[in-house]
């Protein structure tokens, strides 16, 4: 080998050894292991996901073929094909989903999903059918404990070396009536509350906003009267850092002549569309 070749060789070779050196000093990470340190969580409002049987306990005529809304086979398979695409496209490892009738809708709704989703879904009784459902990648979160209640649901699991605590709502007071019990029954547990918390005061539980700035900014999840509104959140327990948080807006969820999210029906109109409301999703580390 010539000198100039060794020479060459070993200035490379010390140009790599400093720059690692740089890397360690400065806490700096590759990309790839800085997105494994992160955890995204979604919660979405699926605008009513039924099947097509009646059901015996409650009303679900009009989302029958001989009710008034025509709901049949094609339109839920692409009623499912639409929601999975969304979840899909945000590719996180925990989506909350309000407003699935029951297990068969969401195991239809995991099948469709390109992610390997496992499901956690409960019956809670409600007076229209509406159910929680949780969908999450089984080799990063852990369930272990598992409650649910009058419009809420609550998940327990590990997340890497935590326990989290996941509050699933459905009703602003019933959010704070849990998040408060929680506190005191849990007090171990890092709480992310997710849905219809606005009215709580996120600080007097040890929580964080995260969908706050995105709200300032003018953004919501639903868009009535022209005025975009934050009516799904995401509370964060201040143990955790924020590293991202938003609406997950996309042109093809919103109707190009409305400006709203393009809904399954809009009245008594069936659209075809995704739902009128869009997703809040949050990254935590």
């Amino acid at each position: 080998m010539s000198v100039r070749r060794i020479i060459g060789t070993l200035l490379a070779a010390g140009l790599f050894l400093t720059a690692a050196a740089q890397r360690s000093r400065t806490g700096i990470r590759p990309q790839s292991d800085d997105r494994r340190m992160q955890t995204g969580i979604a919660f979405y409002d699926v605008d009513k996901i039924y099947d097509t049987l009646p059901a015996l306990f409650y009303d679900d005529e009009a989302y029958t073929p001989e009710g008034h809304r025509r709901w049949n086979t094609e339109r839920y398979r692409r009623k499912i094909r639409n929601t999975a695409a969304v979840i899909d496209s945000m590719a996180l490892e925990i989506v909350a989903l309000w407003g699935v009738e029951n297990e068969a809708v969401v195991r239809d709704l995991a099948a469709a999903c390109r992610g390997d989703y496992t499901y956690i879904h409960r019956t809670l009784n409600t007076l229209d059918g509406m159910d929680f459902a949780l969908l999450y990648y089984g080799d990063r979160f852990f369930p272990h404990y598992v409650e649910p209640g009058r419009r809420y649901l609550y998940v327990e699991g590990t997340l890497g070396r935590d326990t989290v605590g996941l509050v699933l709502c459905a009703e602003n007071r019933m959010a704070e009536w849990v998040v408060g019990d929680l506190r005191e029954e849990r007090p171990s547990a890092r709480l992310v509350v997710m849905g219809r918390c606005g009215t709580m005061r996120p600080v007097r539980y040890g929580l964080h906003d995260a969908t706050a700035r995105a709200e300032h900014a003018g953004r919501g999840t639903i868009c009535s009267r022209g005025r975009w509104t934050m009516r799904d959140r995401i509370l964060v327990d201040t143990a955790y850092t924020v590293a991202a948080a938003d609406v997950f807006a996309r042109r093809y969820l919103i109707d190009s002549k409305s400006g709203k999210p393009l809904p399954t029906y809009n009245g008594k109109t069936y659209c075809g569309g995704y739902g009128f409301s869009l997703p809040v999703f949050v990254y935590i580390r």
